[in-house]
């Protein structure tokens, strides 16, 4: 494996981050679990284990392929990742009281309604989105990947999230007061902005 320890802490504690702020995941699982218990949340969790890993491999093939075309992309793509966190902590520090809204298609019964609502929702989401194909390249050396390397990208996409949510399914009675907290979401929110501008401080130095 070329990936060093500080990159893969630097990956998973931003990993961490992004599950920390609140958004249509929350809102799925917390919908869920209200709806019809652990039962009816942990498929959700598995839908969006899914997705986190088909971003995570698409960014990291996808992106590895511009970098062996283009001799500048590594740093291009590490500054970008820079940039990126720092904006994407502003606004969220910007937006730390706005409620989060809900959808009662997540809700649906059964298994299969489950992890697909879970794999629409983060497929979906911007924010995943921005996360992956946006600020992942920024992680790593995408030109000197192993097939090992992949793999252990892949699993702290996946494993991260996955015990998050799976905790949350589990106490969705505290984490539904925080929702329903305009003060505690305002404080969580001002906590992952902090969060995230600090990794985009810190993208530079690995």
């Amino acid at each position: 494996m070329t990936i060093s320890a500080p990159e893969a802490a630097l990956y998973a504690g931003a990993l961490l981050i992004l599950f920390l702020t609140p958004g249509p995941v929350w809102l799925g699982l917390i919908a869920r679990a209200m709806s019809g218990g652990f039962a009816a949340a942990w498929p959700l969790t598995l839908g969006v284990v899914v997705g986190d890993v088909l971003w995570s491999l698409l960014a990291v093939l996808g992106m590895a392929w511009v970098v062996d075309q283009f001799s500048m992309a590594m740093l291009a793509m590490k500054g970008i990742a820079c940039v990126t966190f720092l904006i994407m902590g502003t606004l969220v520090l910007r937006a730390a009281g706005t409620e989060i809204g809900g959808d009662s298609r997540l809700t649906r019964p059964g298994f299969a309604a489950g992890f697909l609502a879970g794999l629409a929702v983060i497929l979906a989401n911007p924010k995943a989105i921005l996360f992956y194909m946006g600020m992942l390249p920024g992680f790593f050396d995408l030109g000197v990947l192993t097939i090992a390397d992949v793999v252990a990208i892949a699993l702290m996409s996946a494993l991260v999230p996955l015990v998050g949510n799976l905790i949350m399914a589990g106490f969705v009675g505290p984490a539904t007061r925080l929702l329903k907290s305009p003060r505690a979401v305002r404080r969580m929110n001002i906590a992952a902005g902090c969060l995230l501008i600090g990794v985009g401080l810190g993208i530079p130095f690995f």
